[in-house]
């Protein structure tokens, strides 16, 4: 071998091998590794991960990073409302459809279903006619605002009057210490309308009689009946009484005119005054007949509603019943409860309790009763008051459950309270029972309610009767 060729052989041999360069060149790192994806910089992009081929948990390629898109905000469309009105609709048809046309669905306490809905539109209550020289009392706050504008006063001046005189007890117009002097020395003349106490008797159940004396010096009649959570005002509407009830105090004193609405208003709040709490219930069963003096009686119940705050479903008007007076109370569908003194089971025994029934027989009066529940769709309330050896039989029970059959009722029996002027007696407790016994076979509902205040010649009349 020459020279030259052992020289080319041996620079072959000592040159670099190409393997060997490769493997030690500095290979960059591949981003897709699992180690260069834990360590790169880049956030965490919040991808859904789905169950298909884009990654399945941490498989499927390899979990692949994918660009967050934005979420914009959807605005939620009414379908729920809708659907939930349209099945409010739809359950309301059914339940509707249930009912057939000709039969009436009973309600509690005297709702009126969409078969009920009386044809005539319900009368508003009457306001209080404003007069000159008229008191103040029972003047709604409209009208108190409008008087005091007319007496040259801003019309704020209104609502300060309403409060002092329903609120505040104020007697006269210079007990309105918000007022001007000057006005109120002025103005002396005008009477807000309050009564005086002529005589006050307590019994021992602490019911309070009063004797009222009226600004012409007439007497009235109120009672105040407290309980722990009640307190219960007995008013009159009349100074005596044209009905002449056989067995009443108050009728055989016989009759002089009707109360107006602020004498009937004033009875409230003077036993409101002297209890020193809130009268929460009326019963309109004092002296008088209350639909003989209708026009001011309803007056009276809207001011004691919306002027003094008592609701009318605590309000009782009680009548022994007035020829075509119930029908025409029954167009102002009032919330008040309406109560019949009945007393007998039939026509004869009636008249003779009541000489009046005789302009007004028994069944018509019943028929007026059931146009009543059916305008109104309110329960109407019986009394009967229990007559020893009278009224009080078994076969009066019966008789009465007849009368009383088909329409919404409820029957409250009285044990006659003893008069002087009358010579009844009241039944013993086992009569009573049985009495009620036999309404109560017939499905008919009854409660018995005992007087209060006995010993303070608490029945109607009887007390003005006595000072006399």
């Amino acid at each position: 071998m020459t020279k030259r060729a052992i020289a080319h052989k041996n620079s072959v041999s000592k040159s670099p091998v190409i393997k060997k360069s490769v493997a030690k060149s500095p290979v960059p790192k591949s981003p897709v590794t699992k180690k260069s994806v834990a360590n790169s910089p880049v956030p965490k992009s919040p991808v859904r991960r789905g169950k298909g081929a884009e990654g399945q948990g941490s498989g499927g390629a390899e979990g692949q990073r994918k660009t967050p898109v934005a979420k914009t905000p959807v605005p939620k469309t009414p379908v729920a409302k809708i659907s939930l009105r349209k099945k409010s609709v739809l359950k309301k048809s059914a339940s509707n459809a249930e009912t057939p046309k000709n039969q009436k669905r009973h309600h509690f306490r005297g709702a009126k279903s969409s078969h009920d809905q009386p044809k005539i539109q319900p009368r508003p209550l009457p306001q209080t006619k404003y007069e000159n020289n008229i008191p103040l009392l029972g003047l709604s706050l409209s009208q108190l605002t409008e008087w005091v504008q007319q007496q040259d006063q801003p019309a704020y001046r209104g609502k300060q009057l309403h409060q002092w005189i329903y609120q505040q007890g104020a007697k006269t117009l210079e007990d309105i210490t918000v007022f001007p002097k000057q006005w109120r020395e002025n103005h002396q003349d005008v009477a807000i309308g309050r009564s005086q106490i002529l005589h006050r008797s307590v019994a021992l159940d602490q019911t309070v009689k009063y004797l009222l004396q009226l600004a012409d010096g007439q007497i009235i009649e109120t009672v105040g009946i407290p309980t722990q959570k009640r307190l219960t005002v007995c008013v009159s509407s009349q100074v005596g009484c044209p009905m002449a009830c056989d067995f009443c105090a108050t009728g055989k004193g016989g009759f002089t005119r009707n109360l107006a609405v602020h004498e009937i208003v004033d009875q409230v709040l003077t036993v409101q005054e002297d209890f020193g709490r809130r009268v929460s219930h009326i019963v309109f069963m004092g002296m008088g007949e209350p639909l003989l003096n209708t026009e001011n009686v309803l007056a009276a119940v809207r001011c004691l509603n919306e002027d003094v705050g008592i609701g009318q479903r605590h309000l009782t008007i009680s009548t022994v019943g007035v020829r075509d007076r119930i029908r025409k109370l029954a167009q102002y569908q009032g919330q008040f409860t309406l109560a019949v003194s009945l007393h007998a089971s039939n026509q004869a025994l009636r008249e003779k309790l009541i000489p009046s029934a005789k302009h007004s027989p028994l069944d018509q009066l019943m028929a007026e009763c059931r146009e009543y529940v059916n305008i109104t769709g309110r329960r109407l309330s019986i009394e009967y008051i229990l007559l020893a050896g009278l009224n009080d039989a078994h076969a009066h029970a019966i008789e009465l459950a007849n009368l009383l059959r088909g329409f919404q009722c409820h029957v409250n029996l009285i044990p006659y309270n003893p008069v002087k002027e009358a010579d009844y007696q009241r039944p013993s407790p086992q009569e009573i029972q049985a009495f009620v016994d036999g309404l109560q076979q017939r499905h008919i509902a009854v409660s018995v309610r005992y007087s209060r205040g006995l010993e303070a010649d608490a029945a109607c009349g009887q007390l003005r009767a006595s000072r006399r």
